[in-house]
């Protein structure tokens, strides 16, 4: 591995660490031969999020996406970028295989989020999801070798799950930081809450009984992608199930705090990550 490509993976070590803590700890049980190419994924989704969520002063966060996307259909066409994470990216999708429109389409999600802050129904919802979290595991998936149908199925509904855990964890944020509500319209209709309403950040019994069914909805989610998990490689299975029991236990963690998503954000500990590591590595000995 050259040099440059060695400091492009190590950046996206460096990005995955910083901001995906979860995703970071459960990563690193990956084995060696494939721990830098999921770094070298998330380095690539963490990067146009992050040119639209935190776009640069005097930018046009729109104009920054389109220009990253032209960089990568060039690096996926074999140019050689100039963007670190582009560089590991392209690698690990030569590597690995990785079909094209699967990252194209995460670069659709993201343009979505520039021009569409709410949604009228659960399956526009799912229109999304495909995009910011479907074709994420599926692309894990050719990276740990699990490429079949049997198994890009569940992948993509674990997908759904950890993208809605986290939609339901960051209500709050996502409303005041950004303007969005990725609560379904249609789910605020059926328990009688307006967008004034979830704004205000009441957690009263209307507010409980639509938490209850959206934390239910997730965990639907789960089950379905439990169905993949004999489909994965044995040597890969401890990270990802680490990964899935970890997202899961904010869905607890929302519960405990009453769903109070406004004031209190549910994360699991450090002590908490390393207790479930322990239990699921002698689960699966």
């Amino acid at each position: 591995m050259s040099g440059g490509l060695t400091e492009a993976y190590k950046e996206c070590r460096r990005l995955t660490r910083h901001h995906g803590k979860t995703y970071y700890f459960s990563t690193l049980f990956f084995p060696k031969s494939v721990r830098l190419n999921v770094f070298a994924l998330y380095g690539f989704i963490r990067y146009p999020d992050e040119l639209v969520d935190n776009p640069e002063p005097g930018r046009d966060p729109a104009e920054s996406l389109r220009d990253f996307r032209r960089q990568t259909e060039a690096a996926l066409d074999g140019e050689p970028p100039a963007l670190a994470v582009l560089r590991a990216f392209a690698d690990t999708a030569r590597k690995f295989n990785i079909p094209r429109e699967l990252p194209l389409a995460y670069l659709d999600a993201m343009a979505m989020d520039l021009t569409c802050d709410r949604y009228n129904t659960f399956a526009d919802l799912q229109k999304y999801m495909y995009g910011s979290a479907g074709v994420v595991s599926m692309m894990i998936c050719h990276i740990i070798g699990a490429t079949s149908e049997e198994a890009l199925g569940p992948a993509s509904d674990l997908g759904t799950a950890l993208q809605l855990t986290n939609f339901w964890r960051d209500i709050g944020e996502d409303w005041s930081q950004r303007g969005r509500i990725y609560v379904p319209l249609e789910d605020l209709k059926r328990f009688d809450i307006s967008v004034s309403g979830l704004a205000s950040g009441i957690t009263d019994d209307r507010w409980w009984s639509l938490m209850k069914f959206e934390i239910a909805r997730a965990r639907r989610y789960y089950a379905k992608a439990d169905k993949g998990f004999p489909l994965i490689p044995k040597k890969c299975r401890l990270p990802v199930r680490l990964a899935r029991v970890l997202y899961a236990r904010i869905l607890d963690k929302i519960e405990e705090n009453h769903y109070d998503v406004f004031n209190k954000r549910a994360a699991t500990t450090h002590w908490e990550k390393i207790k479930t590591l322990v239990t699921i590595s002698l689960g699966l000995q």
